[in-house]
């Protein structure tokens, strides 16, 4: 039954990721990317730094610093920054589709740094999932002017970067645990971001909302979206080879579509379901020649209590 606590944590990841979209497309509105991202990864701290001091998973090597540091660049200021950026000069369309590469990504960089096997099942299953979302998302319809060609540029950085974060945090977590990574990692976000997004507040002279619904809504990214999600996809990685671990990904345009049907009045077309079927195999496809991984013991694995 444990195995399968990595389909559950992954999956509920990339679901909280999807009902995300419906919350950030309302309170970007009102709240400038960047300034956005730091809020976000503040309040994720908070939470984090609170959870990791009660379960005294916050000590680590200080030779682990620099990778945890690299991993907080890479995972968060780096992907989701450029994501932000790349999708405001690409359009969400194009955006969902660059960034779906990920999970081709993580099973090349697991390969080369984890030496994970790639096998006929997990290679079937990632064209089959890769063709279904492009199924649901579609191809973009507009021309690929200068802007828009940067931006799939940088929309592909932001597919890089995540890829890389998934497998270095793997590596982390066989010798932390998962809230052990994700709390530094965050603390690196946050500190690498803060340049960035005071330096969009200075330049947009934009004016912070008071409408405590929309402050629910940067509650919600900071806490569900980041703070828990960042958690459960590192801890889905414990149980789980990251090669087949990262088509779980896919699982969040999918929520995403259906959330915005019933709550921003978006259409689901035939091309949904049909993209969302094969989503499903791809990722069925994956676990038939799966070798779930079990996580290390307590006795084996750094500031990890009460496992």
């Amino acid at each position: 039954m444990k195995s399968w606590l990595g389909v559950i944590y992954l999956s509920a990841a990339a679901a909280i990721w999807g009902g995300m979209y419906v919350v950030s497309k309302i309170v970007l509105d009102y709240i400038p990317p960047w300034v956005l991202l730091e809020l976000r990864f503040i309040i994720g701290l908070v939470v984090l730094g609170i959870w990791a001091w009660y379960q005294k998973a916050w000590h680590i090597d200080k030779k682990d610093l620099f990778l945890l540091a690299i991993i907080g660049l890479v995972g968060y200021t780096g992907s989701i920054g450029l994501q932000f950026l790349g999708t405001d000069l690409s359009g969400a369309s194009l955006g969902s589709l660059i960034t779906s590469a990920s999970p081709a990504l993580i099973s090349f960089f697991a390969w080369w740094l984890l030496r994970e096997r790639l096998n006929t099942w997990k290679i079937t299953s990632l064209i089959v999932a890769t063709l279904g979302v492009v199924t649901v998302i579609g191809l973009p319809q507009q021309s690929m002017g200068s802007a828009s060609f940067m931006g799939s540029w940088i929309l592909f950085g932001a597919a890089i970067t995540w890829a890389l974060y998934t497998v270095l945090s793997r590596i982390q977590t066989q010798k932390y645990s998962s809230l052990t990574v994700t709390t530094w990692a965050n603390s690196f976000g946050v500190l690498f971001t803060l340049p960035i997004a005071s330096w969009e507040y200075v330049q947009s002279d934009v004016q912070l909302p008071t409408d405590p619904l929309l402050w629910m809504g940067v509650g919600y990214i900071g806490i569900i979206s980041t703070a828990l999600a960042f958690y459960f996809w590192n801890k889905g990685f414990e149980y789980m080879e990251a090669s087949t671990g990262s088509l779980f990904f896919f699982v969040q345009p999918l929520v995403g579509s259906v959330l915005g049907y019933f709550l921003l009045n978006e259409s689901l077309t035939w091309k949904f379901f049909v993209g969302a079927f094969l989503i499903c195999i791809g990722i069925y496809f994956s676990t038939l020649d799966s070798r779930f991984v079990q996580p290390l013991s307590a006795k084996s694995k750094t500031n990890e209590r009460g496992s």
